[in-house]
């Protein structure tokens, strides 16, 4: 029995002894880890659900591998989602950096027999300003939305007019790009926004059939407004068109002839297509204020011979909007600068022979007010 005891004792004071030397080591105990710190009247909520928890401030040489479960995957579980990169092109500048220092031109490229050419890269490219080739930092050409505005002339004269002219109208949105926003303008001696921004054909139809035809024609008034008042202020997209159909000549305009296209030719203003149902009488003037327009912002003057060719004039300008090329460059002279600046795009590639970039042939530098939106 003493053996077992004294066994028993020897137990005792060996565990003891283990005890007291262990205590005596626990000042110089291995440090507790980030969470251990935290003082226990510092508690943290738990965050709500469908929220990752907050992520502690650590150096990445710190942090500790994936698991195989992790590996692979793009963001794993609990851990916080990092943000996309911003865009680049190919020269590596930043897309959103661009949008306010590029100028943006909207091309077409024909052959020598007016033939669409829509397979170009950016080399087969050379833009100048003011007669000095530019830096493109921004190319693409594929079918893209537009903001566009309809403006119809609903004067006296155009009565009899309106029907195919309506339709003709209707038949280019339907061949346009199914993310269009279109709005009419009607006018004869004053303008009038008979439909808002819309993808809706029915809307559209409506506005079209609200005919008065009375009065005179203001035509630079009407495409003035409907630039500076809806595509310049309301416009969400980058591209912007003006289709406007016409029978006369402007005679009821507050603006002249000269003040329209500087308004429209504000940096990034919108190409303008042109029909007019010209009579011999009134047609050099007309014809040349028509051209005039549609040149400066790099769309057409069409002057059909017949009201029935209208309808597939409308399918022409909407695949000519379709086929564009976008290019965008950095002016090497600031736009600060101000004052009107030139422009001329050129385009070579083998085996097309010569080619034709129409696009608009110049911009006031520094007035436009608004970025131009996304493209």
């Amino acid at each position: 029995m003493r053996l077992r005891n004294s066994r028993v004792l020897f137990l005792l004071l060996a565990f003891l002894f283990i005890h007291i030397i262990g205590g005596a080591q626990e000042p110089t105990a291995t440090p507790a880890s980030p969470a251990q710190q935290i003082p226990a009247d510092a508690t943290q909520a738990s965050p709500p659900a469908g929220h990752p928890p907050a992520q502690t401030s650590q150096n990445p040489s710190q942090q500790p591998p994936p698991s195989p479960a992790q590996a692979g995957t793009e963001t794993p579980i609990g851990a916080q989602a990092q943000p996309a990169p911003a865009p680049v092109d190919d020269s590596g500048v930043f897309v959103f950096k661009k949008q306010v220092e590029e100028v943006v031109l909207h091309a077409v490229v024909v052959d020598s027999k007016m033939h669409l050419i829509t397979n170009l890269d950016k080399s087969a490219f050379t833009v100048f300003e003011n007669g000095k080739p530019q830096p493109i930092t921004s190319f693409r050409q594929e079918d893209v939305p537009v903001d566009m505005g309809i403006v119809i002339d609903n004067s006296g004269s155009m009565r009899e007019k309106r029907d195919q002219v309506n339709k003709a109208a209707l038949n280019l949105v339907r061949a346009s790009n199914a993310q269009d926003q279109v709005f009419v303008v009607n006018f004869n001696d004053e303008f009038y926004l008979d439909q808002d921004f819309t993808s809706d054909i029915n809307k559209l139809r409506q506005a079209l059939e609200k005919v008065e035809s009375r009065g005179g024609t203001a035509l630079y008034d009407a495409l003035v407004a409907s630039w500076a008042d809806y595509l310049k202020k309301d416009a969400k997209l980058q591209k912007k068109v003006l289709f406007v159909v016409t029978d006369g000549e402007d005679n009821a305009s507050r603006s002249t002839l000269e003040e329209t296209v500087k308004n429209l030719s504000e940096e990034n203003g919108p190409t303008v297509y042109a029909i007019g149902l010209l009579g011999e009488e009134k047609e050099r003037r007309a014809r040349r204020a028509l051209q005039t327009i549609a040149e400066r912002t790099g769309g057409i003057a069409f002057l059909p011979k017949t009201l029935g060719e209208v309808d597939e004039i409308s399918k022409t300008v909407a695949h000519d909007i379709r086929s564009q090329y976008t290019i965008g460059y950095k002016p090497t002279t600031p736009k600060s600068v101000g004052g009107y600046r030139t422009i001329r795009v050129d385009a070579q590639k083998k085996g097309d022979g010569k080619l034709s970039v129409r696009t608009r042939s110049g911009y006031y530098a520094g007035q436009n007010s608004v970025p131009g939106g996304k493209p």
